[in-house]
């Protein structure tokens, strides 16, 4: 389904529970990558773990279990680019109840959060390393520093804290009450 079909409320997002993946990938000898899933409304950052390889197979299974962790109403969309990775994606939808949007051909501004993210994770992860060396352990801990700065966006409030938000407070459909 292409991204002209999803919803107008994840444009502005006003809704939570729309998400944006991609790969950031490793050394072409590792065959190494990571799964980046940015949350649109609040910037909440998960990372999927794909040590020995990015296919099809291993990138559902890792975003089976990490959106199935997340309460129902974060679980509205994700946004991917037309990579292979996602060939399952219907698989992944039955599976979390979360319809998937493919991007058009060569543009990765329709999913700029998650792009946005992707540059803060080189910072940690740099081109062309092998990434299998970083366990779940690094990962979450990388992932909870950038759910940990402050945003202008929230008032300065941190991704973490506008979701503790909005799971605590459902009625607030917005997740950025208080801000500026």
């Amino acid at each position: 389904v292409m991204i002209s079909d999803r919803p107008a409320e994840v444009e502005d997002r006003a809704v939570p529970g729309h998400w944006e993946g991609d790969l950031i990938i490793g050394s072409t000898a590792s065959k190494s990558a990571i799964g980046t899933l940015v949350e649109r409304t609040t910037g909440y950052v998960m990372l999927l773990h794909l040590p020995g390889d990015h296919t099809a197979r291993t990138v559902a299974d890792a975003m089976i279990t990490a959106m199935n962790t997340l309460p129902e109403q974060l679980r509205r969309s994700t946004t991917w680019d037309q990579g292979a990775e996602m060939s399952l994606h219907q698989e992944i939808t039955m599976a979390t109840g979360m319809p998937i949007y493919f991007c058009d051909p060569h543009s990765p501004w329709q999913r700029g959060s998650n792009e946005n993210t992707n540059g803060l994770l080189r910072e940690y992860f740099p081109k062309s390393t092998d990434l299998s060396f970083h366990g779940p352990g690094i990962l979450e801990n990388v992932a909870a520093e950038l759910n940990h700065r402050p945003r202008k966006r929230h008032g300065y409030r941190t991704p973490a804290e506008v979701l503790a938000e909005l799971i605590s407070n459902p009625s607030n459909k917005s997740g950025v009450a208080g801000t500026t």
